[in-house]
């Protein structure tokens, strides 16, 4: 750790706010990324499309109380802070990571070059990380902001450092270079991508070479290095005998690749579980490395076997009309599309291959020449349908593509939204593929769209109103975890979420992982718990920044593993505790061990312990309620002796933040209270409901008596009926137990029993004492009117699963007075 006051005097900046002398232990630049608050520092750094000078606020809000800023800020309202001025916050935090770096002299690779720098530092890794202690670029931080906060991870117990570095235009590397300060240079190759920021390709291969100043060689392809700024330290690998390492063959079968080299005239032979041309050139990027390190050609040839796959950005989702798309919306370049098209060409659904595509943006080449490539491209990877978006494709690429290809063209993303007709994508593989600048994503969201006519109804003032009575009950400093899990009780997820958040909620919590993820596509910063993880959710657990529940020594040890192999560390965990629920959970027999566990872990570092309550609404539990409270807390005693830093607490849901109020501790997690459902024995909250299932009257008819209606023709009308056709079926989470008169519904101020078995897509209720009643009438099926405790009560279950079984084809509707 360094002091703010350390800090201040590395960067030669000056306090405008002095408070305590911190500690500083991690760097922040985004709002939306704060996990260990006490000991982070922001730096409020301003980009071409924002400034973290106006999320200062938020960041305050979060915990932090050390920031670093390069404009005026109103500091009165930030008490009790260290601010610290400097004429340029970028270059601050690149002089704290180069006076960081100073300090360790281990082994340092540097990773350059216009694809391949991920792969090869992830496959390096895999290859050295049993013989080293490996500190690592996290994912693709390879940027100018991306290289410090990676550097700044080192620290001693460390042994090798891999680091990679991109830059988009001259003038970028001299900033790079002395940060990472390699000693071993890794050039992978030299192609298209970000062309747009150099005159030239020896320019940029020119300036990509800066990084190396300081390496005592360089390892690359013979073609590419031998008559370079770095001839004399290069380490080369190709076909010319002139190469360090000589390819001699390379044979290709059906799922693996045979390799084999020369070097120091003695033969190098090793086999890979890929056939692509980039993984076959990574991978002698890597043994080239380790031939270097000393590593024996035995040693070589079992570590490279168990080589995996690196995922990238490329991602493949089942879609509308039987459509699967691959949604590649981050870049467009020669060198990616050729990428993308090949994982295109691989997947043998036997549909048509469409692609969308943007603009594309390559120095060197005129646009004829780079349309006519692309043409080629699309043509060799058999690609029918090209809809195509952004003035220079729609003008170049038609001129080249064959009239086997159908074409349809579109001035921009917005223009492209606007006439979208999913019923013209069906029984296709889409690539969509497209620069930053056009916003893909929003395309890619088409393609999920889901339509019901039967509706539920969100009152967003409602869900306010319950928090805050909620609130008003909470002793001082007490946080709160809103639970959005199961779609946020059926009301959906991320719209409750988005007003929790605007509402300054602490936490919220989720079931699964998925539901994390779509939170955060919608733009939700807060942290998240995630109650069910498992391993095959760790890379979507990282990738959104979803904090997981850790309930049993296997899932410690094996995230723990995958967050090791992420190059991260102090990832934040939630620890559950077993108290008598008996589903997840630590026994507490073994909190000595899961303390040691936690408290030594380099890793993981727990933001919480839990437990959960079995029956904190029922009176009569209330002796079971206080033995689980009371061992809780014996655990939570054991535990603080061997995890060094404090951690919230929190056992409290909805009924007992009321009725035992003196287990708030730390934080409460509000659950079904927070959409209007209170326990049964309580009156002291005034909740509103939030929820109103809706929906309408398909058809009319009247029946005589005797007729019968629905399935087996269980409901028979017992005098001459009006019968009416709801919208709404089993499909949609009307359960079949409503059947036969069991269920009722709302309609114009009366009860209408349900007549025969509910159906699939359609329910028939008796409406014959309901006056003037016609087709297209609303119903309602649980609301203010008619509360879904009643409902559920009804079919002998509880309000939770009537809520959470509310089907996903069922629109939601949100609302807010």
């Amino acid at each position: 750790m360094y002091t703010i006051q350390a800090i201040c005097q590395v960067i030669q900046g000056r306090f405008a706010q002095q408070s305590a002398d911190s500690s500083i232990d991690y760097l922040v630049y985004d709002s939306r990324n704060i996990s260990f608050a006490d000991s982070s520092l922001f730096f409020a750094l301003k980009t071409a499309h924002n400034d973290g000078h106006l999320y200062i606020a938020d960041v305050y809000k979060k915990g932090i109380r050390n920031f670093i800023i390069s404009q005026q800020v109103d500091l009165d309202a930030y008490p009790d802070s260290n601010f610290i001025v400097v004429p340029d916050t970028l270059v601050a935090l690149q002089q704290l990571a180069l006076f960081h770096r100073s300090h360790f002299h281990i082994p340092v690779i540097g990773i350059t070059g216009s694809n391949g720098k991920t792969i090869v530092k992830e496959w390096l890794y895999q290859l050295l990380e049993p013989d080293y202690h490996i500190v690592r670029s996290p994912k693709s931080y390879n940027s100018q902001i991306g290289v410090p906060l990676s550097v700044w991870q080192m620290n001693h117990q460390h042994t090798i450092a891999i680091f990679e570095a991109g830059i988009s235009t001259v003038g970028e590397m001299q900033h790079l270079a002395p940060i990472i300060a390699p000693t071993i240079g890794i050039f992978t190759n030299l192609g298209e991508a970000h062309s747009e920021g150099f005159a030239s390709q020896q320019q940029k291969l020119t300036e990509k070479l800066q990084l190396f100043a300081t390496a005592t060689l360089v390892i690359g392809e013979y073609e590419i290095l031998h008559n370079s700024e770095v001839t004399t330290k290069a380490f080369t690998w190709g076909r010319s005998d002139k190469a360090t390492v000589q390819v001699t063959a390379i044979v290709k079968k059906t799922l693996k690749t045979d390799i084999e080299l020369s070097y120091q005239s003695m033969p190098v032979v090793f086999t890979i579980p890929f056939t692509d041309d980039a993984s076959i050139e990574n991978a002698i990027t890597c043994c080239c490395t380790l031939l270097y390190l000393g590593y024996s050609h035995e040693a070589l040839k079992e570590g490279f076997l168990k080589l995996h796959p690196v995922d990238m950005r490329l991602q493949l989702k089942s879609a509308i009309n039987g459509c699967v798309v691959i949604n590649d919306s981050y870049s467009a370049d020669i060198t990616s599309l050729h990428t993308a098209l090949n994982f295109l060409q691989q997947q043998q659904t036997g549909k048509m291959r469409s692609v969308i595509l943007s603009d594309f943006f390559e120095s060197g080449k005129s646009d004829e020449e780079l349309y006519r490539h692309i043409a080629a491209a699309l043509v060799q990877h058999h690609v029918q349908k090209a809809i195509l978006i952004g003035s220079k494709i729609t003008t170049f690429l038609p001129l080249y593509l064959p009239a086997s290809v159908g074409v349809s063209l579109f001035n921009s993303t917005e223009d492209f939204i606007q006439n979208f007709k999913s019923s013209l994508y069906k029984e296709e593989t889409i690539l969509i593929k497209g620069a930053r600048k056009f916003e893909f994503e929003r395309i890619a969201r088409l393609f999920e769209i889901k339509v019901h006519q039967t509706v539920l109804e969100i009152n967003l003032n409602a869900i306010v109103h319950n928090l805050k009575q909620y609130q008003k009950r909470l002793q001082p400093g007490v946080k709160v975890m809103a639970m959005v899990k199961a779609f946020a009780y059926g009301s959906g997820g991320a719209e409750i979420a988005s007003v929790l958040q605007y509402h300054n909620i602490d936490y919220l919590g989720v079931a699964y992982a998925d539901e994390g993820i779509e939170l955060r596509k919608a733009g939700i910063t807060l942290p998240v718990m995630v109650m069910n993880a498992d391993e095959t959710t760790f890379d979507a657990l990282i990738t959104y920044n979803l904090q997981p529940v850790i309930y049993s020594f296997d899932i410690l040890r094996s995230f723990e593993q995958y967050v090791q192999s992420q190059g991260l560390q102090s990832y934040p965990v939630h620890i559950e505790i077993e108290t008598g629920m008996n589903r997840l959970g630590f026994n507490t027999d073994h909190i000595e061990k899961l303390g040691t566990h936690i408290g030594l872990s380099a890793y993981l570092k727990a933001e919480s312990v839990f437990s959960h309550l079995a029956a904190s609404d029922n009176p009569a539990q209330d002796d079971f309620t206080s033995q689980q409270a009371d061992k809780f807390l014996r655990a939570v005693h054991q535990l603080t002796q061997y995890i060094p830093y404090t951690f919230l607490k929190h056992i409290a849901n909805s009924a007992a933040i009321i009725r035992h109020r003196q287990l708030q501790l730390d934080m409460v997690r509000l659950g079904i209270g927070l959409y209007g459902i209170e326990a049964d024995d309580l009156d002291e909250l005034e909740l509103q409901p939030v929820a109103t299932l809706r929906s309408n009257i398909a058809q009319l008819k009247h029946l005589k008596k005797g007729e019968t209606v629905s399935y087996n023709r269980n409901g028979v009308v017992q005098k001459d009926a009006v019968i009416a056709t709801i919208r709404i079926g089993y499909a949609d989470g009307y359960s079949r137990r409503f059947s036969n008169g069991i269920g009722k519904m709302w309609i114009a101020g009366k009860l209408a029993p349900v007549i025969g078995s509910v159906c699939m897509d359609m329910t028939m209720i008796d409406v014959t004492e309901v006056p003037n009643v016609k087709q297209g009438d609303a119903v309602i099926i649980f609301g203010a009117p008619l509360p879904v405790q009643e409902v559920a009560g009804w079919i002998g279950t509880i309000p939770y699963e009537i809520m959470t079984g509310v089907s996903q084809r069922v629109k939601r509707i949100y609302f807010q007075e």
